[in-house]
C-alpha cells in the first residue's frame, strides 16, 4: 500500500465533519499526530491508516490516490456560511472531480473547453460585457436566450453536481481545477431562474478568475455582472426591456431568456432603460406583493446534470468505489433525481 496523500486527509475529514481531535480520539493517537498526518510532516503506519480509513468511512486506496488541489472556491457570503458546512460541500466537489478524472481516462469527458479571459479587480462593466460576449462567441452561441445552462457546462468539460446546499447555509459555488472544474449547484432550490443564473455566475467565475484570486467581494460583484451579460446580452435585450414598470411585458421576457423578475428589473437599471428611481418602485412593488420569496411565472424545474450520474451507471463508474467513499457517491446521485 502506498503512503498517505495528506491532502486526502483533510478532504476525508471534512466529508465525516470530524475534528482532528475527535479523529485522534477516534484512531486512539495524539491529535499532534493527525496534524501532523494531514500536514505531510509524518505518515502512518499501514496499520494506523487502515484505522483511519475505518474511521473516516472510505476506502484506504481513496486515501494514498494521487490529489489534483485547487484553491477553497467560490463560495459567496463566506461570513454567514458554517465553515463545517463549506468544507463538507468543497470535499464532496472533490469526489466528484475524482469521479470525472476517471471518465476522463476512460476517454468519455470532454476536455475542458473554458475560455480564460483575466480581468482585474478593478475592470469596467464595459470589459466584464465584454467577456461574457467573448465567451458567448467561443461556443458559438446562437443570438437570444441560452439553452439548458448545465447542460452546456458539461458539453465543455464542467463537472456539474447538485446537492441540497441552502440548510448547511452554502450557496451554488464552483472549483476551478486546471482540468475539469466542478460546479456545484442547490438542488433544494426549486428555482429553475435562479439556478440557472448560478451556473452563469460560477462560469463568470471560472472565465475570468479561475485559479487567480477568490474570496474577495469584488469577484462577486464581477461574476453576478457577467452571469447577467452571459444570459441577457446588452445587445439584444436593452431595447426589449421596458421603461416603466410593466408587468405583463416583464412576464413575457421571464419567458422568454429564462430569467427572474429580478434579474430583468436589475438588467433593465444597469442598461439605463429603468430610472434608479423606478428600478425601485419596482422593487418595492414586488416584495410587497411577495415575490421576492416566489415569483409569478414559474419556469418549471431546474436543469439537472446529467453526465456524472450516467457516468457513475456504466460499469466503469461503478467501479470508482473500489476507491471513492460509496456513500459520497451516493449523495451525489440521489441530489440529480
Amino acid at each position: 500500500m502506498s503512503e498517505l496523500v495528506s491532502g486526502r486527509l483533510r478532504i476525508a475529514r471534512d466529508l465525516a465533519g470530524l475534528t482532528q481531535a475527535a479523529l485522534a480520539r477516534d484512531i486512539e493517537v495524539s491529535p499532534a499526530a493527525v496534524s501532523q498526518f494531514e500536514g505531510g510532516a509524518a505518515h502512518p503506519s499501514p496499520s494506523t491508516l487502515a484505522r483511519l480509513a475505518e474511521a473516516l468511512d472510505v476506502p484506504e486506496p481513496f486515501l494514498v490516490r494521487p490529489l489534483v488541489d485547487t484553491h477553497e472556491g467560490f463560495f459567496r457570503s463566506l461570513r454567514r456560511t458554517a465553515v463545517s458546512a463549506r468544507r463538507h460541500a468543497r470535499a464532496v466537489a472533490h469526489v466528484a472531480h475524482d469521479v470525472a478524472l476517471h471518465a476522463a481516462d476512460q476517454g468519455l469527458l470532454n476536455a475542458r473547453a473554458v475560455p480564460r479571459i483575466d480581468l482585474q479587480l478593478d475592470a469596467s462593466v464595459a470589459e466584464i460585457e465584454e467577456a461574457a460576449a467573448r465567451t458567448r462567441d467561443a461556443w458559438a452561441l446562437p443570438v437570444g436566450p441560452v439553452g439548458d445552462i448545465v447542460g452546456l457546462l458539461e458539453q465543455h468539460g464542467v463537472t456539474v453536481i447538485r446537492l441540497p446546499l441552502s440548510t448547511a447555509a452554502v450557496d451554488a459555488f464552483s472549483l476551478p481545477f486546471a482540468d475539469h472544474p466542478v460546479v456545484v449547484l442547490g438542488a433544494d432550490k426549486d428555482d429553475r431562474a435562479r439556478s440557472r443564473f448560478d451556473g452563469a455566475h460560477e462560469l463568470g467565475h471560472l472565465v475570468i478568475h479561475g485559479e487567480q484570486i477568490w474570496g474577495l467581494k469584488e469577484v462577486e460583484y464581477q461574476a453576478h455582472a457577467f452571469a447577467a451579460a452571459f444570459l441577457m446580452p446588452a445587445t439584444e435585450i436593452r431595447d426589449q426591456l421596458p421603461t416603466s414598470v410593466d408587468w405583463a411585458r416583464l412576464f413575457e421576457l421571464k419567458r422568454y431568456w429564462q430569467v427572474s423578475l429580478a434579474a430583468l428589473l436589475r438588467r433593465a437599471r444597469d442598461l439605463g432603460r429603468m430610472t434608479p428611481s423606478t428600478y425601485l418602485t419596482a422593487v418595492k412593488a414586488a416584495s410587497a406583493r411577495g415575490w421576492r420569496r416566489s415569483e409569478p411565472v414559474p419556469l418549471g424545474s431546474p436543469e439537472q446534470p446529467r453526465f456524472l450520474n450516467d457516468y457513475l451507471d456504466t460499469v466503469a463508474g461503478q467501479s470508482t468505489r473500489e476507491f471513492l467513499p460509496a456513500h459520497v457517491l451516493t449523495e451525489i446521485i440521489n441530489a440529480a433525481k
